[in-house]
């Protein structure tokens, strides 16, 4: 009878290990898709970085130019007032 006992102790046990083994190379591929997903996204981060700093200086540009084309215009809310002028 003890042995029965054993043998049903010893399944149970391979079984927990087993089903340990099994999340563990979940956790480890679910590990892998975040660690590809940061990427992707500083990938991303650093395209919209790019524009942002592009999309920045042409709007220094343009505003330099308005400034010199129209001096009395140089406060901000003037220039929105402007634009919906147009």
């Amino acid at each position: 009878m003890l042995l029965y006992v054993l043998i049903g102790l010893c399944l149970s046990l391979a079984g927990v290990a087993g089903l340990q083994l099994m999340y563990m190379f979940y956790i480890d591929r679910i590990d892998k898709e975040r660690k590809k997903r940061v990427h992707e996204l500083e990938v991303e981060y650093k395209k919209l970085l790019a524009r942002l700093a592009e999309a920045e200086s042409e709007l220094d540009v343009k505003t330099e130019m308005l400034a010199a084309a129209f001096p009395e215009y140089e406060d901000e809310e003037v220039w929105a007032d402007l634009i919906d002028e147009r």
